[in-house]
């Protein structure tokens, strides 16, 4: 399974897109997905970035943030123009990007949602999000991940 591409990474190879592949073996028993790749990894978890989807107003949106951090769903819902947001439901978010919850890539989604990065992810030359499966890490820079998602870089990291 750890050499089959997903979504994620065929976009990425499709844009030419510089990125690295980290893989490693994924722990059912382990807590967080997020740190489990950041330890696996040998990567400070700070650069390590969870995709969140929440229902802003009736619309699903993505929230990319450190996995240290939690997604401020206030500061989501203003970055997208939105009133009130809230965790957007395990099944509608599977189903809407047609990946699996602790394996859910930013990139090559089954649907395009608005997208909204936390800024921390500027301060660093490149950082990792979920390539699609768990055990999959994609490592590049921020402003590509900005480019290829059309996403909104703004502080919703609490």
């Amino acid at each position: 399974m750890a050499g089959k591409g997903t979504p994620a990474t065929a976009l990425l190879a499709k844009r030419k897109i510089a990125h690295t592949v980290h893989t490693y073996e994924h722990d059912p028993r382990h807590e967080s997905f997020g740190l489990e790749a950041a330890e696996a990894l040998d990567v400070p978890p700070e650069r390590v970035f969870k995709t969140l989807l929440a229902d802003v107003d009736g619309k699903l949106v993505v929230g990319i943030v450190p996995v240290v951090g939690q997604l401020d769903l206030k500061a989501l819902a203003a970055a997208v123009g939105g009133k009130r947001a809230k965790m957007a439901d395990i099944t509608a978010a599977e189903r809407t990007t047609g990946y699996v919850a602790g394996g859910i890539s930013p990139l090559g989604q089954r649907k395009r949602l608005p997208t909204v990065l936390d800024s921390s992810a500027s301060q660093f030359p490149t950082i990792h999000c979920s390539g699609g499966r768990r055990g999959l890490e994609i490592e590049l820079a921020p402003g590509d991940l900005v480019g290829l998602l059309d996403a909104t870089v703004a502080p919703i990291a609490g």
